[in-house]
C-alpha cells in the first residue's frame, strides 16, 4: 500500500466545523432557526368491500389550539380521498394540485382515475423537493382493480399497506391496528377500529385532538362520515356569550406624506393567525 493512501484523511462521519461559529452567533443574540411542531392522527385500513379512511379534526401552532374541527380528509377524485399531516397549507396544497390534475387527466381519457396515478403524482411532487413539502399522506381508494391503501412521506418514499397511520399519534394509533385488525372486516367493523385507533392517537397525543372524521370508499360510491364521533364534547356554553371591556383593543397609526403634507389615520390591529 502506497504512503500516499495511508495519510489520506478519513472521509464521512461528523463535522464540527461550525460549532465556533454558532457558539459567537449565539453569543450575540442571533436565534437559530427551530422546528415547525405539528401534530395528527391519520389512519386508513382495507375492509371487504374498499377502504375506510379516518382522521382528527386538530390544528394546532406549537402550543396553540388554532381550529379544533379542521378538515383532514381531503379529496382528490371521486373514488380516491387522501388524509393530509404536517403543516395544513402544504397538505391542503398538494392535495389541490393533484386533485385538478386528476381532473383533466379524467377528461383527457374519459375514463375513472386509478389510486396508483394519484400515487404517482403526489410522490414526484414531494420526491423533488426532498421532504421540505411538509406533507405526510395516506392515500386510499377503490378502482377497477380494486381497493388499495397507500402511504406517502414527505421525502416520497411510499408504502403500500392493508392498514397505515401517520402523525404524530401514529404510533398509539398503529398499535390498536397491529392489535385488533384481521382480513375481511365488515364495514361497521372498520369504522370502529379506526375510530379506536383515531381515539388512541387522540388521547394519547397532545397534537391529536377534537373529534373522528371517517370516509368510506367502496366501489362507485363513498361515504364522508364529518364528526362521526365526538370523544370531548363541550359540556358547557354560557348562555349569555363573552363580552369584552372596552379599551382593550389595541391600534396604532399609520403616517402618510402626500405633496407636502403629512397626514395621520388610524388603522385598527390585525392579529394574523396561522396553523
Amino acid at each position: 500500500m502506497s504512503q500516499a493512501v495511508v495519510d489520506v484523511p478519513p472521509k464521512g462521519g461528523f463535522s464540527f466545523d461550525l460549532c465556533r461559529r454558532n457558539e459567537m452567533l449565539s453569543g450575540k443574540g442571533i436565534q437559530p432557526p427551530s422546528f415547525r411542531k405539528t401534530g395528527t392522527t391519520i389512519v386508513g385500513l382495507i375492509f371487504k368491500d374498499g377502504v375506510i379512511l379516518g382522521a382528527d379534526t386538530r390544528a394546532t401552532e406549537g402550543p396553540i389550539v388554532c381550529d379544533k374541527n379542521c378538515e383532514k380528509i381531503h379529496y382528490m377524485a371521486p373514488n380516491i380521498y387522501c388524509c393530509g399531516a404536517g403543516t395544513a397549507a402544504d397538505t391542503e396544497a398538494v392535495t389541490d394540485m393533484v386533485s385538478s390534475q386528476l381532473q383533466l387527466h379524467c377528461y383527457h381519457t374519459g375514463r375513472v382515475s386509478r389510486v396508483v396515478t394519484a400515487l404517482t403524482l403526489l410522490k414526484s411532487h414531494l420526491f423533488s423537493y426532498q421532504g421540505y413539502v411538509s406533507a405526510a399522506l395516506v392515500l386510499g381508494g377503490v378502482d377497477v382493480t380494486g381497493p388499495h391503501l397507500h402511504t406517502i412521506y414527505p421525502h416520497g418514499s411510499t408504502d403500500t399497506l392493508p392498514f397505515a397511520t401517520m402523525g404524530s399519534g401514529s404510533l398509539a394509533a398503529m398499535a390498536v391496528f397491529e392489535s385488533k385488525y384481521r382480513e375481511g372486516l365488515t364495514r361497521e367493523e372498520g369504522i370502529e377500529l379506526v375510530c379506536e385507533a383515531i381515539c388512541s392517537g387522540i388521547f394519547n397525543d397532545l397534537g391529536s385532538g377534537s373529534n373522528v372524521d371517517v370516509c368510506v370508499i367502496t366501489k362507485g360510491h363513498k361515504e364522508y362520515l364529518r364528526n362521526y364521533q365526538m370523544p370531548n364534547p363541550r359540556t358547557y356554553v354560557s348562555s349569555k356569550g363573552y363580552t369584552f371591556a372596552k379599551g382593550l383593543t389595541g391600534f396604532r397609526f399609520l403616517l402618510s406624506h402626500e405633496d407636502g403634507c403629512i397626514s395621520i389615520s388610524r388603522c385598527s390591529w390585525c392579529l394574523v393567525k396561522r396553523f
